[in-house]
């Protein structure tokens, strides 16, 4: 077991994926070995584009349409639809239009199913054990600018880190605390990618702090 004291973490340059492509195969290009223990993370557009996740584009009237077929509810706000979407609070309920290619992007369908069947594809590939997968997406907050990542779904290691019960340096017992690790370990894997033309849809995070986490 990796005992680093720091968490590294690659981003993958790769050509444009598209539409309807075999997404294992695609991801497969790009590694000749992934180690044990480690979490591929994987922007939630290539999935939604492998599974056809996308609308043509009509007018204004037809995406404001699909946001509401997309969410489970929507508020307007000045610069956005404010929405819920399986649980999350997200722009759009995730529909996005950058580096669509003219297209509407969906996020994808089930993104906790589609993390556990790329992961049972690396396992069988790499013939290894412990691997994470988590499929990434860009989110708002109120009230704060610019964005941060967030986890859509994972498969291979446990989203949450629970504190309760246990003591601070204190000795105080801790009642509420959590960390969210997937949200956290989303959010840097979504800052090395980028926003723009980078071209970095994937990124292997090693030694990340989870060596009894892994399921």
């Amino acid at each position: 077991v990796s005992q680093s004291r720091y968490m590294f973490i690659k981003p993958i340059k790769t050509r444009v994926f598209r539409e309807k492509e075999n997404l294992t195969e695609f991801i497969f290009q790009y590694f000749k070995k992934i180690p044990g223990q480690s979490i591929l993370v994987i922007t939630s557009k290539i999935i939604a584009l492998a599974e056809g996740r996308t609308a043509i584009l009509k007018n204004e009237k037809h995406k404001i349409a699909l946001i509401k077929k997309e969410s489970n509810f929507m508020l307007q706000t000045k610069h956005t639809w404010l929405t819920n979407k399986d649980g999350m609070v997200m722009s759009s309920a995730g529909i996005d239009e950058s580096n669509a290619d003219g297209k509407l992007i969906l996020l994808p369908k089930d993104s906790f199913k589609s993390a556990e069947r790329l992961r049972k594809a690396i396992q069988k590939k790499f013939k290894i054990k412990k691997i994470g997968v988590l499929i990434t997406d860009s989110r708002i907050f109120p009230l704060r600018a610019g964005i941060v990542g967030m986890a859509l779904g994972h498969a291979g290691f446990k989203g949450i880190r629970n504190y309760i019960g246990k003591k601070d340096i204190f000795g105080r017992k801790l009642r509420m605390s959590k960390t969210n690790v997937a949200d956290s370990l989303a959010t840097a894997a979504v800052l090395s990618m980028g926003e723009g033309k980078e071209r970095q849809p994937l990124v292997l995070i090693s030694d990340a702090p989870r060596y009894r986490d892994w399921e």
